[in-house]
């Protein structure tokens, strides 16, 4: 079936919206929603009425957990939209909807300014080249100061900030904008909840203070694209006689090409500037043609090639989220990258070389769904049916066969033991346990062999408490936990070479492998871990060497000083001997591991601990209290820098196992007036005393 008029791939737009927790970011999101039509009703984060947070948890807490989607039509455009959080236990949810989207808003707020998880969701944002525009929010409350966030854009975030608004009054008195392309005073109406307003002329009090900021606006746009003379030439001599649409197609292009962040204005909870948010969507960001092309390569090799953009090309789509829906069951997000998706039809897995059938496809509004029977190039789809696809796979035809980028995901930092309160939980336990983990790649769950107990591994305190309630509600859990432990890594800081041999003769057939290592610290930390084989005439038979292989890798999973895994090794096999009757695969594997276990020990292993980037916000008259009681934690403070008012902003770097319970004690310390954020950094060497102590455990 041909795609519909209403959905023409010019016309779509896959955006997110992103920010610091608090700043308006949800309620931004259902002021979009009911603007177009979607909403019959304003749902308000503080009554817990919030569309996009639509699980319980969210509900109760004010916080976006997952990255719930939605499509609305606003003009000619059909916008796709994938809410996502703001709190940094979540941040792989950030980072998920940030791989498929083509551009982002990026939501301030106007007293705050640029808060260090709008850092944090900038700088990834970066990372996949994604093109922002900034709706900088809640400019009716006090202190609001649109010029102060614009500026915090600039200096923390290295942004090119250019505003096309400019408040017309601020607080109390906020009435509207007055738009710098047009000229024109937009001033809302209360009494129609934002959904009218007047355009007048400019107040004459602002008349020259916007005809300086659209001439700075003017001059940015001639100097980004300074192909266009005409446009240019405009500029220079007769900026009047620029039409709208040519100022449109300037701006469109500087965001296009991540060289330009337009900065809006307005206050989403008193239902003003979200239209004009939504007109600069459509007007500005980029449509699936638009894009970087997407990367994939041939089945099978690493010859890379680019997806193109259509319906009629084979089908490229990438699955970006699983999850577990009350009442369809599983459900598979996934962005259509190239060709169309069908319902009933039978599709591979290629990056589990699996095949899939569609037994329905849904379009999804936070977490309303209707059917559809088809999808295609640029949208994002909710799939039932798909039994082995989790986050991250490639889905393609059969007759075409391709493999997308890989998403790459985070380790886990903390970790705690987890047991069914009765037999009945028991099974209960081990099914919500599964769906939980196949939903979130940094969510781990594995058994410790020597006291038989489940752990379950995440991000933060908060991204396990969310999924422990997520438990009791949707599966009916009842499950107590341990204390929230670290989890540690090990690594090497000397050379070492081991030279195994495994010989076992038990009557019969016997085992007989040798090998040799060759073990150093990885010169390149960023590849991690590296097994290289480097064996010459056949002194090992070619078809052990991956038995070799995986054999140091198996091991390395588990370090010589107290079993956590090993880090940023470079290990190389060199040599070896087989026997022609007693060798087989399994003896060369567990030879390996023998291996890498010996050269460990002779390498002077080391214990790593995570170390988090915290920043506390705190009133100056606490402040000496809240930069002592981090030094005591063995934190190292970086630097403070000063806020509105007699706010600080202390950043700091402390050890993960000094961080627990760390809110309470804050909100004790400040009674109650400081916050903080927290997010994984690096791995440190762990001081040898406290080394000693956790070996000896």
């Amino acid at each position: 079936m041909p795609r519909p008029d209403t959905d023409k791939l010019e016309n779509v737009r896959n955006i997110g919206i992103m920010a610091h927790i608090d700043a308006g970011k949800t309620t931004t999101t259902e002021r979009i929603l009911y603007y177009a039509g979607r909403s019959h009703k304003i749902g308000e984060v503080h009554d817990g009425a919030a569309t996009m947070d639509w699980m319980e948890q969210e509900q109760e807490r004010g916080i976006t957990i997952t990255s719930a989607a939605t499509t609305i039509y606003w003009g000619e455009s059909k916008i796709n939209i994938i809410d996502t959080p703001g709190h940094v236990d979540f941040t792989i949810e950030v980072e998920r909807s940030l791989r498929v989207l083509d551009g982002s808003v990026a939501v301030f707020c106007s007293v705050s300014g640029v808060e260090p998880q709008s850092e944090t969701v900038w700088n990834q944002a970066d990372r996949y080249n994604v093109p922002r525009i900034a709706f900088v929010n809640k400019m009716d409350r006090t202190g609001a100061d649109f010029f102060t966030a614009v500026e915090t854009m600039r200096e923390k975030l290295g942004a090119n900030a250019i505003p096309v608004h400019c408040p017309i009054g601020a607080e109390g008195d906020f009435l509207g904008m007055v738009d710098l392309l047009t000229m024109k005073a937009l001033v809302f109406k209360d009494e129609t909840m934002g959904s009218e307003w007047d355009e007048t002329d400019i107040p004459a009090d602002l008349k020259d203070k916007c005809q300086v900021m659209r001439q700075a606006l003017l001059d940015e746009l001639a100097t980004i694209d300074d192909s266009n003379d005409e446009f240019m030439m405009k500029v220079l001599e007769d900026p009047d006689s620029l039409t709208i649409d040519e100022l449109n197609a300037a701006v469109r292009k500087g965001v296009i090409e991540n060289k330009f962040n337009p900065v809006l204005c307005g206050s989403a909870f008193k239902n003003k500037g979200v239209q004009q948010l939504l007109d600069a969507v459509t007007n500005w960001m980029p449509s699936p043609l638009d894009r970087n092309k997407t990367k994939a390569f041939k089945e099978g090799s690493d010859e890379e090639f680019t997806v193109n953009p259509s319906d009629d090309e084979p089908l490229a789509a990438l699955a970006f989220k699983v999850m577990t829906d009350p009442y369809v069951g599983r459900l598979t997000f996934v962005r259509i990258y190239s060709g169309t998706l069908k319902k009933g039809t039978t599709l591979l897995n290629s990056s589990k070389d699996k095949k899939e059938r569609i037994s329905r496809l849904l379009e999804m509004h936070a977490n309303n769904r209707k059917d559809r029977d088809e999808f295609y190039t640029g949208d994002i789809a909710a799939c039932i049916g798909l039994k082995h696809t989790s986050t991250g796979d490639t889905l393609c035809s059969l007759d075409q066969q391709l493999l997308l980028e890989k998403m790459d995901f985070p380790e886990p930092v903390i970790s705690m033991a987890i047991e069914p309160k009765s037999k009945p939980d028991q099974e209960k336990l081990a099914v919500a346990l599964g769906a939980l983990s196949e939903e979130d790649p940094t969510f781990r769950v594995s058994s410790d062999e020597e006291t038989g107990q489940t752990i379950i591994a995440g991000m933060g305190e908060l991204h396990l408490d969310v999924l422990r309630d997520r438990m009791f509600r949707e599966f009916g859990v009842e499950a107590s936990v341990g204390k929230p432990q670290v989890s540690y890594r090990e690594t090497i800081t000397t050379n070492a070479k081991a030279d195994t041999k495994l010989v076992k003769q038990t009557g019969g057939r016997g085992q007989y492998a040798h090998v040799v290592l060759e073990v150093k610290p990885q010169p390149d930390e960023e590849k991690g871990n590296e097994v290289v084989n480097k064996i010459v005439g056949g002194v090992i038979p070619r078809e052990y060497i991956s038995a070799v292989l995986k054999g140091v890798e198996e091991g390395l999973t588990t370090g010589v000083l107290a079993g956590y895994p090993v880090i940023n090794v470079y290990a190389e096999v060199v040599f070896g001997s087989y026997h022609d009757v007693d060798s087989n695969e399994m003896a060369f594997k567990n030879c390996a591991i023998m291996a890498i276990k010996e050269a460990l020990k002779k390498c002077a292993p080391v214990l790593l601990e995570p170390i988090m980037k915290v920043n506390v916000t705190t009133p100056e008259a606490h402040m000496g209290d809240v930069m002592g009681d981090l030094s005591r934690r063995r934190g190292r403070i970086l630097g403070q820098e000063s806020r509105k008012g007699s706010t600080q902003l202390i950043n700091s770097e402390v050890p993960l196992s000094e961080m627990f319970g760390y809110s309470t004690h804050l909100r004790s310390l400040s009674s109650g007036r400081a916050a903080y954020s927290m997010e994984p950094c690096h791995f440190e060497k762990v001081p040898q005393k406290i080394q000693d102590e956790i070996v000896n455990k």
